[in-house]
């Protein structure tokens, strides 16, 4: 069971020091859903391999352009690349007439049909629910509508012991029941305990991508205890009034939502341009939680 997150932008506002705006992808059993698309994230697609066509699900987290700036060529790219399967596209209402009009204006209409669901930042809600996964929207507090989300797998039915299926001669239509956790009782009358013939599942694995924020805990709860946890750090917490005053958060605060949330792991990006290298972040994100790392662009994390 594939679940990882390639880094595709960690820059926040804007491209510099080689750091691209914010965009990731994130592999679940081989199906790609795309976490914003700042400007270039074309280029950082076939920088790292990432398949443009093996994309079927964009997930907008607000409309400042770092995070949707390069949404319109990705899909006028789709488009001429031949792509007629449906995209499912998540983001704030007023995407779509952003789309809407760069397409009318270009004399453009694009040979597959764009699923829009629109987001809400009042509230949590489930926007996607497939046999593998869970999508939750995360109310953030920025200065304009902003959500981030909860990725979270569905557990997986018991795995029947190949052996056992040879050497008990289950049949195949108890398959589905043993899986569900009922016992076998074979032709004789004997009864084989479930816990005897199958073996559990892998625990499912969550993801929180946590953008533009400030330090604001109305959301600890819903993303308690997650496997891994991408947040912004935009700033040192020496810019503390900065980061304030503009709706970030800093590399400290974001290890004390890592800490309070009870995150296994925690991923801090969107670095403020500001900063060439970004050791000092880690450093102050680390103090806090040290099971940090910094969202390198072309770097996959495995959520394990």
């Amino acid at each position: 069971m594939k679940f990882e997150v390639t880094i595709l932008g960690s820059s926040s506002a804007t491209p510099i020091y080689n750091r691209n705006p914010s965009a990731q992808v994130l592999n679940i059993n081989d199906r790609l859903y795309l976490i914003d698309c700042g400007e270039g994230t074309q280029q950082q697609m076939l920088r790292f391999d990432v398949k443009a066509s093996r994309i079927d699900h964009i997930f907008i987290s607000h409309l400042h352009g770092d995070h949707y700036l390069g949404l319109v060529g990705l899909l006028s790219s789709m488009h001429l690349n031949g792509r007629v399967k449906t995209l499912k596209l998540f983001g704030p209402a007023e995407l779509k007439e952003i789309i809407d009009l760069q397409l009318k204006y270009s004399d453009t209409t694009l040979q597959y049909p764009i699923d829009f669901i629109a987001t809400h930042a009042d509230k949590s809600e489930i926007i996607l629910d497939t046999t593998d996964i869970i999508v939750e929207t995360i109310p953030l507090n920025h200065r304009i509508a902003t959500t981030g989300f909860l990725f979270k797998q569905k557990k997986r039915l018991k795995k029947i012991i190949k052996e056992k299926i040879i050497e008990l001669n289950i049949p195949i239509n108890q398959f589905s029941e043993i899986k569900k956790g009922g016992d076998y009782i074979a032709q004789d009358g004997t009864v084989y305990k479930n816990w005897e013939i199958t073996n559990n599942p892998k625990e499912p694995k969550s993801y929180a991508y946590c953008s533009d924020t400030i330090y604001d805990e109305s959301y600890f709860a819903q993303i308690s205890n997650v496997d891994l946890l991408y947040h912004e750090a935009t700033f040192l917490n020496s810019m503390l009034d900065r980061a304030q005053s503009t709706f970030h958060t800093t590399a400290l605060q974001a290890g004390e939502v890592a800490l309070k949330t009870n995150a296994k792991k925690l991923l801090i990006g969107h670095f403020s341009a500001r900063y060439k290298t970004l050791m000092e972040l880690l450093d102050e994100a680390i103090s806090v939680f040290p099971e940090t790392e910094l969202a390198v662009e072309g770097k996959t994390f495995i959520i394990e």
